[in-house]
């Protein structure tokens, strides 16, 4: 579709030399997945979740996750009005359409683990009341490596909430020189879309035709990874949805409407190998487990 390609060459405007990576970042979103950045600071991790905002036409709020942050910090809390002599409920910053939790893994578990339901269910219950966010949202999180100073493993549980998880990578010799010129910086992005647009978009996506035998394919890979007793743990039913999706959007990027096992292999990596790692991250290996897999199972088309 020629507007996701206008997204994608404005975001590679930005972002240089990356454009499979900014490929599987729009279609973890197009998906209505969230997206995981993991990188070394200094890698352009944050400048993507603000450029991707402002090409789509997004509201969004930052975050910057520290060992004191509370749920409430994130959520939001009730504050007491002298005049009507009630309590009001002022909104976090979840309540956006972009959300970027920077540095999500410098949090305590306790404040990660808030983001559970919001993620899950697009919702914030507080007080016995429970509030819709606005749609679409989307959670844009970059954390460091866990052998960072300062670091919380995110459990498996928060991961598996994660669509796809991606890492940016050092740039090639000629584009970071052009990053030292400072070619890069446009922070007047114009918008291409809406959050309308967007739904509309993610909509088309799911229309996207899957045959039964690229659905086969992808449960073979996720039995795979329950036989495989190298592989410390298996992709669940949940994870199997976020191959389809994923898949669905890599191909409506492409222009076409239906899915292929080319589709499948080119996001596996992103979306399963955070959910095949035993513990949170460590190490800048994007590929293993994954690639594992793929080498094991032929496609049936």
């Amino acid at each position: 579709m020629s507007l996701c390609q206008d997204i994608l060459k404005s975001l590679n405007s930005v972002i240089l030399d990356k454009e499979k990576k900014l490929a599987l970042a729009l279609s973890c979103l197009l998906s209505g997945g969230h997206l995981l950045l993991e990188d070394l600071p200094g890698m352009g991790k944050t400048t993507l979740a603000r450029a991707m905002s402002l090409v789509l036409g997004l509201s969004s709020q930052r975050i910057q996750f520290t060992s004191d942050m509370l749920p409430g910090d994130l959520l939001g809390t009730s504050i007491f009005n002298e005049k009507s002599r009630d309590f009001e409920f002022h909104p976090g910053p979840v309540f956006t359409n972009m959300l970027l939790a920077d540095e999500i893994n410098r949090g305590s578990p306790r404040t990660q683990s808030a983001l559970l339901e919001v993620m899950a269910e697009h919702q914030v219950s507080y007080e016995g009341k429970t509030r819709r966010l606005p749609e679409p949202f989307f959670v844009v999180a970059t954390q460091n490596p866990l052998d960072q100073a300062g670091t919380f493993p995110l459990p498996e549980s928060q991961l598996d909430r994660f669509a796809m998880r991606i890492s940016l990578g050092f740039p090639s010799k000629s584009e970071e020189i052009r990053i030292l010129k400072n070619e890069n910086r446009d922070p007047n992005l114009p918008a291409l879309t809406s959050a309308e647009g967007i739904v509309t978009l993610q909509n088309e996506v799911q229309k996207v035709f899957v045959s039964d035998p690229v659905c086969e394919y992808i449960v073979n890979l996720c039995i795979q990874s329950r036989t495989d007793q190298e592989i410390p743990n298996p992709l669940s039913p949940r994870a199997a949805r976020a191959i389809l999706a994923a898949a669905r959007a890599r191909a409506f990027i492409a222009g076409r409407d239906y899915a292929t096992p080319d589709d499948v292999q080119e996001i596996f990596p992103a979306a399963a190998e955070h959910r095949l790692r035993k513990g949170n991250i460590s190490s800048l290996d994007t590929a293993s487990y994954s690639d594992r897999i793929l080498n094991q199972i032929t496609p049936l088309v």
